[in-house]
C-alpha cells in the first residue's frame, strides 16, 4: 500500500510542478483620458475637413471613431461651445419642369437616316419570341412600329 500512496503523491506533485507558468494580468495602462472642449472641437473640425476620413483622424489623435461622431453631434447641438465655422450642410435643390421650348426633338424616321451610317450588322437587334418567330431590326427602328410588329407576331 505504501507504493500506491507514493505514486499518488508523486503524480500530484508532478502535476502541480508543471503548472509553474507565469500568468500575466494585463490591465489598462492608463486611465481614461479627459478631453477639453477645445480639443474636442479641434478633433471634430479636423474630421470635418473636405476629403478627411474619420478613421484616419481617429487614428492620428488616438481616439475611437464613435467618440468623434459623438463629439460632432455635441458640437452641432452647441454643447462644446460655438462652432468657429458653419457646419457643412446639403445644398437645396429645386426640380422644375422643362420649358416647352427645351423639349427634345422626336427621333428622325428611318427613311431620313443615311444607309451608310450603320456598317454591316452593327446595332442589329434580334428578338426571339416564345412562339418560335425571330424579328431582326436595326438600331434606328421606330419604337412604335416595333411594338406593332411584335404584338402582331405574338398574336399568330
Amino acid at each position: 500500500m505504501e507504493v500506491d500512496a507514493e505514486a499518488t503523491s508523486t503524480h500530484t506533485t508532478a502535476r502541480t510542478s508543471t503548472r509553474s507558468e507565469v500568468v500575466e494580468v494585463v490591465t489598462r495602462g492608463e486611465r481614461r483620458r479627459t478631453w477639453l472642449d477645445e480639443q474636442k472641437r479641434l478633433i471634430v473640425l479636423d474630421a470635418m475637413q473636405p476629403g478627411a476620413l474619420v478613421t484616419e483622424v481617429a487614428r492620428r489623435w488616438g481616439v475611437g471613431t464613435g467618440l468623434i461622431y459623438t463629439w460632432r453631434k455635441q458640437l452641432r447641438q452647441g454643447e462644446l461651445g460655438a462652432m468657429p465655422v458653419p457646419a457643412p450642410t446639403f445644398a437645396q435643390v429645386t426640380v422644375e419642369p422643362l420649358p416647352a421650348s427645351a423639349e427634345p426633338e422626336p427621333a428622325a424616321p428611318i427613311s431620313e437616316v443615311p444607309a451608310e451610317v450603320g456598317g454591316g450588322d452593327a446595332g442589329l437587334i434580334e428578338v426571339a419570341l416564345p412562339c418560335g418567330a425571330t424579328v431582326r431590326v436595326g438600331r434606328h427602328v421606330d419604337e412604335a412600329a416595333l411594338r406593332r410588329v411584335l404584338s402582331a407576331v405574338r398574336a399568330r
